[in-house]
């Protein structure tokens, strides 16, 4: 029984074939090739996020001082508080930047940063006389901040 049991284990393969190997690692690759593309998309979804929410921060910021002063400010313009000699009183994220314009019977906002899905022909606006927050090419958003 011993006899056996021992020759069973000297001749017992100790590994894997190079074809194994290369089955597992093209399955990887494949894997990978799916993955890396949908988790690359997840930043620049990230930076649009933060875009939204900087411009709802904001309009919430102009419309308090509205209640306070019962007029919308003229012009002003937003940047992140890591800017040097700049002190915005609304806190943007790094990296992104609101325009303000006032407009007959309100204002608009428009935010931007260099790492967004927004291209230079697209913005996320924020506009109180549509009623929120818009997106989409400028040409359809030129009406409210005109």
């Amino acid at each position: 029984m011993r006899a056996r049991i021992r020759k069973a284990m000297e001749e017992k393969d100790q590994g894997f074939t190079l074809i194994e190997l290369l089955v597992v690692m093209i399955i990887i690759g494949i894997l990978a090739a799916i993955a890396v593309p949908v988790f690359l998309n997840q930043r620049t979804k990230a930076v649009d996020a933060s875009i939204k929410s900087d411009l709802r921060t904001v309009a919430q910021e102009v419309e308090s001082n509205y209640v306070d002063t019962q007029a919308y400010a003229v012009q002003a313009s937003y940047v992140p508080a890591s800017t040097a000699g700049v002190a915005p009183s609304a806190r943007i994220s790094t990296g992104n930047t609101i325009e303000y314009k006032s407009v007959t019977g309100g204002y608009c906002l428009r935010g931007s940063n260099p790492n967004s899905s927004a291209t230079s022909s697209k913005y996320f606006v924020y506009s109180s006389t549509t009623g929120g927050l818009l997106a989409g090419a400028a040409a359809a958003l030129a009406a409210p901040c005109a």
